[in-house]
């Protein structure tokens, strides 16, 4: 880090004070290296005079250690002075590059506000320093290879407060976080794509739920793409019509009490004791809605393991039947919302493509709200889910940053 002409003038240890602070100087006669772009100008230029400046940097053990510098200005003509940089200094104004590096690793895994304390570094300086490199990070990127995304929303703070995140589904990174979750996000999202080279002609599919919200802006914003709905978004539609039966029978049915997840689990996800209950609750032989109507969920979720369109359509086909004539008013209301969104469930089976990395995506920021105890600016939340879900390449702006990531 320390190269020619730089060297360490002098090294001071205050165990008391808990600091190791060092000095580093310059060789006399030395040239630094100077450029402008906008002005024109680059080159070796001798200092003119110097500033003192000190800088954060890595810890020695337990103690705090600072470097100190005086730092040349040149003189690059026309009687313009500029301040030379150092092979060290970081993006933030006091830190290091590899003090910077070590932050950014510790707030992939902690929150900010813990990365404070155990530095003993400012709130305000970290979360700046933070959403600095993502801004240069993203400023940087390239989505002229874009082409499959997923689109999701995720609850920011409390209330009805909501950020969606637009997903590279084969890079698997969120490449754009927008707030809200209206039609716009999505005309926000392409004027993003555009920014960064990318062209929303060549998104082909859009992977969602059945938010009208997103729909209506795929459509208007997204010309060529096709709408895939998300396994799981439909399944979810079937199974709140499931538990809804539940609740409305669960009053004349005492054996349905306490029986809510049961109903909602996968039959492979049920514990040996849930097992035993919808067993019982089977055995009974009460003529249960509800059971008929789990039935009619598990038979819509084996048509995911149809083995081509033609016969993922038929099977499909005969479940609408089934759900509609099932006397069951919440299946068939199911089922009708199934029918109005029909062509993008069938898109499934043509591309298989899913949200689920977007749920992954949304319980690692969920999580890292938890951890912090919720996040209240809508800058600090982008910048986390960025941080943590955007395969920022910020070795390109922090030689040092791959050291922490190996």
């Amino acid at each position: 880090m320390v190269e020619k002409p730089w060297f360490v003038h002098e090294v001071h240890f205050d165990q008391e004070a808990g600091k190791l602070e060092i000095w580093i100087d310059f060789e006399r006669g030395s040239t630094f290296y100077y450029e402008d772009e906008e002005l024109g100008i680059k080159g070796h230029f001798k200092a003119y005079d110097t500033n003192q400046k000190t800088w954060r940097h890595l810890n020695f053990f337990q103690y705090q250690c600072y470097l100190h510098a005086w730092i040349p200005r040149v003189d690059i003509g026309n009687g313009k002075v500029r301040q030379v940089g150092t092979p060290w200094e970081g993006h933030a104004l006091g830190f290091t590059l590899l003090f910077e590096a070590f932050i950014l690793e510790l707030s992939k895994v902690l929150p900010v506000h813990k990365v404070c304390k155990l530095l003993g570094a400012g709130d305000k300086k970290l979360w700046k320093m933070i959403k600095e490199y993502i801004e240069i990070a993203r400023a940087g990127e390239d989505f002229s290879s874009v082409k499959v995304v997923g689109v999701d929303e995720t609850s920011a703070r409390k209330g009805h407060d909501y950020v969606s995140l637009f997903v590279d589904l084969e890079e698997k990174r969120t490449i754009f976080v927008a707030q809200g979750r209206d039609n716009e996000v999505v005309a926000d999202f392409v004027d993003d794509l555009l920014a960064h080279d990318g062209d929303a002609d060549q998104i082909s599919q859009v992977s969602c739920d059945m938010s009208p919200a997103f729909i209506l802006g795929v459509e208007e914003n997204l010309p060529n793409a096709d709408i895939v709905f998300d396994r799981f978004h439909v399944t979810k539609v079937i199974n709140d019509a499931v538990d809804k039966v539940r609740k409305e029978e669960v009053a004349k049915n005492p054996i349905l009490k306490n029986s809510k997840y049961i109903f909602l689990k996968n039959s492979d996800n049920l514990s040996e004791w849930q097992k035993q209950r919808l067993e019982e609750i089977k055995l009974s032989k009460l003529n249960l809605k509800t059971i008929k109507a789990l039935n009619i969920r598990e038979a819509f979720q084996q048509i995911y393991e149809a083995p081509s369109v033609e016969i993922f359509d038929k099977l499909l086909r005969k479940w609408y039947f089934w759900a509609t004539h099932s006397r069951i008013e919440p299946i068939k209301e199911a089922a009708y919302t199934i029918q109005r969104h029909w062509h993008g469930v069938v898109n499934w089976i043509f591309y298989k493509i899913s949200n689920g990395i977007l749920e992954g995506f949304n319980s690692i920021f969920q999580a890292a709200k938890a951890k912090a105890r919720g996040y209240k600016r809508t800058d600090t939340i982008k910048a986390i889910i960025y941080l943590l879900t955007g395969k920022l390449d910020f070795n390109k702006i922090n030689p040092y940053y791959v050291t922490h990531s190996k």
